[in-house]
Order: structure tokens, then sequence, then C-alpha cells
């Protein structure tokens, strides 16, 4: 039964030593600190289609919230690599969610970063227009699988062990306020919870590690 052990150690190192790993802190400052930003900045942006045609500060951070999905799919990537092996079969599963909810929900905030503004300007009516159910059913996709996502890599952290404690806590919270995160600023939390988890990769990583304890000197004849 332990013959497998040598093995999966082996596995978890090069998963470990891959490079998208090794960078998995960094990415994870970047990835967090431009959805916060771009998120904080939807506040201060206007509303409405005049705004998405008009308003350059608006048109920027739209696009910029859209940008910002892309980085934390592939921060999401590395951090699920520094810590797979002891995720298991249901980090793999929580990992699987919360990337495709990411897609899902960066897909929603593209359309509103860059398809939106050209729609106001050439079909500004089509705002006022009803709201089919395909378009509500793929709209209620995207919101519940990124919320569902945060908060099954939350219980997944919190089982694990290899991240702080309070991070699977801030995991689960930003799923359920990530529920309404196309209202800004509820998908701020998300950003939050991976630049924190960057932080605490890059210092776990640059901390010097105790010498081993020398062994035991062989008694004197």
């Amino acid at each position: 039964m332990g013959a497998g052990r040598p093995d999966d150690d082996r596995a978890g190192c090069v998963m470990e030593d891959l490079v998208l790993a090794r960078w998995a802190g960094p990415l994870a400052i970047v990835a967090g600190a431009l959805l916060v930003l771009t998120d904080l900045g939807r506040l201060l942006g206007g509303r409405g289609p005049v705004a998405l045609t008009t308003d350059p500060f608006t048109i920027v951070v739209n696009a910029g919230y859209a940008v910002a999905f892309a980085a934390l799919a592939v921060a999401l990537v590395a951090v699920y690599l520094r810590h797979a092996r002891a995720a298991g079969g249901f980090g793999a599963l929580a990992f699987v969610v919360a990337l495709v909810g990411v897609v899902e929900f960066g897909g929603n905030m593209w359309f509103d970063g860059f398809a939106a503004p050209w729609i106001a300007e050439v079909a500004p009516a089509a705002f006022a227009a009803e709201r089919t159910a395909v378009l509500l059913t793929g709209a209620l996709t995207s919101y519940v699988l990124f919320g569902l996502g945060w908060v099954l890599v939350g219980v997944s952290v919190l089982r694990a062990r290899v991240f702080p404690r309070a991070i699977g806590v801030a995991f689960v919270a930003s799923g359920v306020l990530g529920l309404g995160a196309g209202a800004a600023p509820l998908g701020a939390p998300a950003g939050l919870t991976f630049l924190v988890l960057g932080v605490w990769l890059v210092r776990s990583v640059s901390r010097p590690r105790s010498p081993a304890t020398p062994p035991p000197a062989a008694p004197a004849r």
C-alpha cells in the first residue's frame, strides 16, 4: 500500500515546481489588486447607455474590470497548483467550478466593458428592450457559478489546511457576496482575498527556513 507514496510525493513536487505555481503569489497580488481597483472604480463611474458612450472613465473601468477576470483565472490556476495534492478530489471539483464561474462571469463583464459601449452608441434603444429568457438564464448562471465557485474554494482551503484558515473563511464570504458581483463593489471582496493570499504566498516563499537539527554527536569512548 505504501509503495505509491514516493510517486505521489514526486507528483506533488512537480506541480509545485511548475513556473505558474512558483509565480502564484505575484499573480494573485496583481489579479486581486486589479479586481479591487476596477470594481471600486465602477462606483465612481456613470450609469446607463449615455455614460457607457460618453464617459471615458466609465468605459475604462468597465473594460479594466473585464480584464481583471482574465488575470483572476490565471491566478486561480496558479494558486490551485500550489495546493492541489493536499486539496484532493474535492479541491479539484472546487477549482473546476470556480474556474468555470470566473470564465462565465468574465464573459459577462467583457460584454459590459467592450460590447455595451458600442451598442449604446449605435442602438441605445436596445437597453430598454425586454430581457429574453436566454439572456436572463446566461446572466443568472454566471452569477451563481461565480459565487458558488468561491464558496467551494473556501471550503477546500479549510479542508486542505495549506493556507491560513482566515483565507478559507474569506473565500466563502467572497462567494456569498459574489452572487451579486455585477453590482459594484460586491466583486471586490474576492479580489481582496486573492490579494491577501498573494502577499501570504510571497512572504512564505521568502521566509528563511530554520536550519536542520544536527545529528547527535557520537558518545566519546
